[in-house]
């Protein structure tokens, strides 16, 4: 019993691992889930990356830029005007 605990336990974190296994590189899958949802929310995305345990994608939506960044649950936790001068 303990052992099938910890093999199912193992295998509800191995997904978001993979997700997050190289920092800046994602997964093809988390990519297309990301478009997606960014894409229903009115926005064209033109680089998804990760960084520090989160997605974060660089995004416009009516002229203006963001920078969008999502949990490994591909919730959106951030959004930043990406337009103000350096």
């Amino acid at each position: 019993m303990r052992n099938s605990l910890k093999l199912l336990a193992l295998a509800l974190t191995l997904p978001a691992a993979a997700v997050f296994a190289s920092e800046g590189a994602i997964s093809t899958e988390a990519e297309t889930k990301i478009r997606d949802l960014l894409k229903g929310q009115g926005f064209e995305v033109t680089e998804i990356e990760a960084e520090d345990g989160m997605f974060e994608a660089e995004a416009s939506k009516e002229g203006k830029e963001y920078e969008v960044y999502l949990n490994d649950q591909f919730e959106i936790v951030k959004i930043d005007d990406d337009n103000e001068d350096d």
